[in-house]
């Protein structure tokens, strides 16, 4: 079953620009693709609620934008009594993309139980084509086996390979006397579904709740150390690059712009001060951007890829620091190319390359490479995004 058209990021871009930014344009990809580049290809997820009731034409303003996944959302974003009209209003909408444009863009529905699964399984017609898989909210060992079970029957009834993402946020991860033994066993949940596991997403929002917590708009995630705690045994666990881990996505920024412009010093530092980017410093970065930007290049450092979002102005920024730079890719295309191990110095002559301990970093980087490009010697993220602002 085929999508009408594949997707691309930055298709947005004019030719032109995207010759004067990328070294490597991004390639195409559409859901049949192999599943480690799939998941690397998210970039930033937008969830949806799914009661809207522009939900398909919205749908379609953001793939024109340069969205490339969404999730229509069944669970926190809409009340309880709206549940079973937000599901028809999904179910109907996936059936109208069927053969649009907008019906290549990764398409997931949020639901609450199992039974949900099931049941947009069932009353899907042509929505068949639109639909790549389910997010799974509050995952845990006890309960995340039968929603993984569903999936697969799903996958079963539409002849269709029908991708989960499991969300990890429940109390018994978040408490540290019961985190080391729920992550052990949702390891071994995961790994009996392994080929149906996109990536697994974290709920930071869920978890700062189990403490009454709420972070300030002038700190990431990174600086909740009990949040940061279990991100660090998820990633322990589920992140690792031995072929056991997967893609592990990172959690969502949930301030977006106001009138307010507040410009944070070490915004006008760096990346800023090394190039003639006052116009977009003064004009696109508000305060609530200078976070966001600092928490995804932290995701990054961290082993985590891609970013839940949920406000279309965050989209631009998480793509923007997707792209592989000209240095990481010499960087990488030069470890992968070595198979004697050893030590060399970067092309660029600014660090050591160590072919052995650098070699998954390098597959991972030539794998964003294909799916979010490689930018020309000397342009980077502040370029991206203002060219993805000012079109």
């Amino acid at each position: 079953m085929t999508k009408p058209n594949m997707l691309r990021h930055f298709r947005q871009l004019e030719p032109d620009t995207q010759d004067e930014l990328f070294f490597r344009v991004p390639e195409a990809f559409d859901d049949r693709d192999d599943r480690n580049l799939l998941a690397v290809a998210l970039g930033a997820t937008l969830y949806v609620p799914a009661t809207r009731p522009d939900l398909a034409a919205a749908i379609g303003r953001r793939a024109s934008e340069g969205v490339c996944s969404m999730v229509l959302d069944l669970e926190d974003a809409i009340a309880d009594h709206e549940v079973d009209e937000a599901l028809t209003n999904a179910v109907n909408v996936l059936d109208e993309l069927a053969g649009t444009d907008a019906a290549s863009v990764l398409l997931f529905v949020r639901v609450r139980n199992p039974e949900a699964i099931r049941e947009i399984a069932e009353r899907l017609t042509t929505g068949v084509q639109s639909l790549t898989g389910f997010v799974i909210p509050k995952f845990d060992s006890e309960t995340g086996g039968k929603f993984l079970e569903e999936v697969a029957y799903a996958s079963n009834l539409l002849g269709k390979h029908i991708y989960a993402m499991p969300v990890l946020e429940s109390p018994e991860l978040v408490h540290r006397e019961t985190r080391d033994q729920e992550l052990r066993d949702i390891v071994g949940v995961l790994a009996g579904h392994r080929d149906r596991i996109l990536a697994v997403r974290i709920g930071a929002t869920d978890m700062c709740g189990t403490f009454g917590i709420r972070r300030d708009r002038d700190l990431t995630i990174y600086d909740v150390r009990v949040v940061v705690d279990v991100i660090a045994a998820v990633v322990n666990y589920l992140g690792r690059a031995d072929g056991t881990g997967f893609v592990i996505t990172g959690p969502v920024w949930e301030y977006f712009a106001d009138h307010e412009r507040m410009f944070r010093p070490m915004l006008r530092t760096t990346p800023f001060a090394e190039h003639d980017a006052v116009r977009f410093r003064e004009h696109l970065v508000s305060r609530d951007l200078d976070g966001l930007l600092r928490e995804i290049a932290l995701d990054r450092a961290n082993g985590i890829q891609g970013k839940t979002v949920i406000h279309p102005s965050h989209v631009s920024a998480v793509h923007a620091l997707c792209a592989v730079t000209h240095e990481e890719y010499h960087d990488a295309v030069d470890i992968l190319g070595s198979t004697t191990g050893g030590v060399q110095a970067s092309g660029y002559r600014n660090k050591m390359n160590e072919n052995k301990p650098h070699r998954s970093w390098a597959e991972q980087t030539l794998l964003r490479a294909k799916v979010f490009g490689v930018t020309n010697k000397g342009v980077t993220f502040v370029d991206l995004l203002t060219a993805l602002v000012d079109r």
